[in-house]
């Protein structure tokens, strides 16, 4: 029963069926099969899977970055990095980064911050003579600080498949974040320098000022959202709808939020919240399937012969991680394997937040990795680059990322901080 499971969900998953749709057909098809189970669990389960207050945050979130898209939050964002940075070598490269790093703060969204910044600075950049191979890879690989800063919705998927606090995993996002954004900025500005890209002009104090003063209401965003969930104001879902409000009114203080681009928000907002939701749902009833025929004890036990030595162990995820990256879209990818791997990490003694932070860091590098790196196709779409050009420009970067997923990894203190205050 168990192999046919595996063998069908595989099966599905080549024939290039959506992910959802792969879990729930294989999961039907083990519980027809189960001597034990009716369908009638398969509502039942799909059910109690999205029967979720954290889950809330999500839909709002998604809505937050769409807001601020459209309400020329983004666009703030890049002129005061562009001011504070642009004259640096690679500026513009490190402008990209930066503002990711801000948006990310926000909208928690990986290929959403790529749309967004990207548009506004790719064609800036190939403007001022950057390579469109380097220009597309820097926003692809900008984008997937999307998934790892706070908040972010892996980070919110994990914590609640792993019954893991939300708010955890949010600060232990912040420390990885930032060390894979300094890694970013280094490799920019390296390759900026050995291509000798164009400088920006130098903002004097004054134009640096007015930059920093029309993004103000762009910059305190991510202050109120998070310092209100780690102030203990609101809890993370709570934070979802302060964030769509402060959005909202702050694309109305700057003037550009339109009633259609209104409304278009809405819709595709509610659209990716119903494509993720279908997939937690599929994702709560493969859960349900694969707990109850034991396969996470079956690993555990299976792993533990392998290797006891938790670093062995993260070696071995880390590998597993890519390559599953490569494959499966990042949420889907947590919602499948947590349940899996989750045990197995506990067995050796990994701490859950910091085996979560391992997850979510490996699978950022999902969207930049073909064949199905989401970030590299909105990039592309952006900058009209063949996708093989793009995959290239970006190895350097994946490289240098893997590298600080291995530090992330080895030294659990840069995830766990919090727990030793």
């Amino acid at each position: 029963m168990i192999p046919i499971f595996f063998v069908s969900l595989f099966l599905l998953l080549f024939l290039s069926i959506p992910v959802a749709v792969a879990l729930g057909l294989a999961s039907v098809f083990g519980i027809m099969m189960h001597p034990s189970l009716d369908l009638s669990v398969v509502p039942q389960r799909i059910l109690i899977s999205i029967n979720s207050f954290p889950l809330m945050a999500i839909p709002f979130f998604i809505l937050a970055g769409g807001l601020m898209q459209t309400g020329g939050i983004a666009k703030r964002l890049v002129n005061f990095a562009t001011a504070l940075v642009g004259h640096v070598t690679g500026g513009l490269g490190m402008v990209a980064i930066i503002t990711a790093m801000f948006f990310a703060a926000i909208s928690g969204s990986g290929t959403a911050t790529v749309i967004a910044i990207g548009s506004i600075l790719i064609p800036a950049m190939i403007a001022k003579g950057y390579e469109a191979g380097f220009t597309s890879a820097t926003l692809s690989v900008s984008g997937a600080l999307g998934i790892i800063i706070p908040p972010s919705i892996p980070l919110i998927l994990y914590g609640i498949t792993a019954q893991v606090s939300v708010s955890d995993m949010f600060l232990a996002g912040i420390i990885p974040g930032f060390l894979i954004t300094v890694s970013l900025l280094i490799l920019a500005y390296i390759v900026s320098s050995k291509d000798k890209y164009e400088k920006m002009p130098k903002s004097s104090f004054k134009e640096l000022l007015v930059a920093f003063r029309i993004a103000i209401p762009a910059l305190i965003m991510p202050v109120i959202v998070l310092g209100g969930i780690y102030g203990g104001i609101f809890t993370p879902t709570e934070a979802s709808i302060v964030a769509v409000a402060y959005s909202l009114l702050a694309g109305l203080l700057y003037r550009e939020i339109k009633l259609k681009s209104l409304i278009d928000t809405f819709v595709n907002s509610a659209i990716t919240t119903a494509v993720i939701m279908i997939i937690i749902g599929t994702s709560g009833l493969f859960s349900f399937f694969i707990q109850i025929n034991g396969i996470p004890s079956m690993l555990t036990d299976f792993m533990s012969n392998v290797t006891t030595n938790p670093y062995i162990f993260l070696i071995i995820i880390n590998i597993v991680l890519l390559l599953v990256g490569m494959v499966i879209e990042g949420s889907a990818a947590i919602l499948i394997l947590t349940p899996l791997l989750l045990p197995i990490a506990l067995n050796v003694g990994i701490d859950p937040v910091h085996f979560g932070i391992v997850m979510v860091v490996n699978l950022a590098i999902g969207l930049v990795t073909p064949p199905v790196g989401l970030n590299l196709f909105a990039s592309s779409q952006i900058s009209k680059v063949p996708i093989s050009k793009v995959s290239r420009a970006v190895l350097p970067y994946i490289i240098i990322m893997f590298v600080t997923t291995i530090i992330i990894s080895f030294i659990p203190f840069l995830s766990i901080w919090f727990q030793f205050l």
